[in-house]
């Protein structure tokens, strides 16, 4: 059964799809992790593959983003290396994967990014804070 868990639960690294967009995801937030696993389980073209931020790979792979940025931010690294954070990486991973087209109308209706950008930094900013609906780390403490 532990197997089955494991199969569920897991997530593909940069590794095991080297030709996949990566999502950088703080991988010590509950709630992160949670929709994290959401999103795979929507990944039915096996195009995203997942690194928490706090993963050493990060920090030589992609040595231009800070550390800071990346806390306040979920980042997508398409495959051509381009740069999607925050309300922005969820607009370009609605054009991309299939089963999340029914959001691009919304996310897409001209002049409404900076409304996604701003509702999006609210979740963001009290991630840990909703976190607490399952048993949490340290960190949601600390970040609290």
């Amino acid at each position: 059964m532990a197997t089955a868990n494991l199969t569920v639960d897991h997530l593909p690294t940069p590794a095991e799809r080297p030709a996949a967009d990566v999502v950088i995801y703080d991988g010590q937030c509950k709630f992160c992790s949670t929709q994290v696993r959401r999103l795979n389980r929507f990944d039915t073209g096996g195009r995203l593959a997942f690194i928490s931020l706090h993963d050493p790979q990060v920090a030589s792979r992609w040595p231009e983003l800070q550390h800071d940025d990346l806390m306040r931010e979920m980042y997508v690294i398409d495959r051509n290396g381009h740069q999607h954070r925050g309300a922005d990486a969820g607009k370009y991973l609605s054009r991309r994967m299939p089963s999340l087209w029914w959001a691009a109308p919304l996310l897409h209706i001209p002049f409404s990014m900076p409304l996604w950008r701003w509702m999006y930094r609210q979740v963001a900013n009290r991630r840990y804070l909703f976190g607490r609906v399952e048993t949490c780390t340290d960190a949601c403490s600390i970040h609290r």
